[in-house]
């Protein structure tokens, strides 16, 4: 019997976009089991806590299926994949700046575990400018982010920025 392939999509998902969820459905080909890493990092300081994005991911990938699961995690990722039996992290590129960053963090991944492979998946056309940073960005100041998000997503980005504006 084969090995089951299990990739793991880390991030921050602050909020999940529909960029993220092309990667999503593009990576559940590549893999027989696909978890997507919700990363704390307070650093990014989150519109989000780390329940509420695992919430909003949950919500968003529930209809792609059962081959996907969602976890929260603050180590180091490496040892993350290695929990989760990863064999593969899957990394979505959008721009050129993107690459330079991946390239570098998957060069290091690769010396601290050589049997984690980091696959990288190209935004598509239609996805390509979305980022979470930008949809916080737009939404904070009042934009339609309605086109970038999905309905339960938005929602919930609405309800945030009103709570800011308070």
């Amino acid at each position: 019997m084969a090995t089951k392939r299990i990739g793991l999509y880390p991030g921050t998902f602050d909020p999940i976009t529909k960029g993220h969820l092309d990667i999503i459905k593009r990576a559940t080909g590549l893999v027989d089991h696909l978890v997507i890493g919700v990363a704390f990092n307070k650093k990014k300081g989150p519109l989000f806590t780390a329940a509420e994005r695992v919430e909003m991911v949950e919500a968003d990938v529930e209809p792609l299926g059962k081959n996907i699961s969602v976890t929260a995690f603050d180590q180091l990722l490496m040892d993350f994949a290695v929990a989760q039996g990863a064999s593969q992290i899957i990394r979505g590129l959008r721009a050129v700046s993107d690459f330079e960053y991946e390239f570098q963090m998957a060069g290091m991944n690769a010396r601290i575990n050589k049997d984690v492979e980091t696959i990288f998946l190209m935004a598509s056309d239609r996805h390509q400018f979305i980022s979470s940073r930008f949809v916080k960005e737009i939404g904070v100041l009042g934009g339609d982010v309605s086109h970038f998000v999905s309905d339960f997503v938005y929602e919930r980005l609405k309800l945030r920025f009103a709570e800011l504006d308070r």
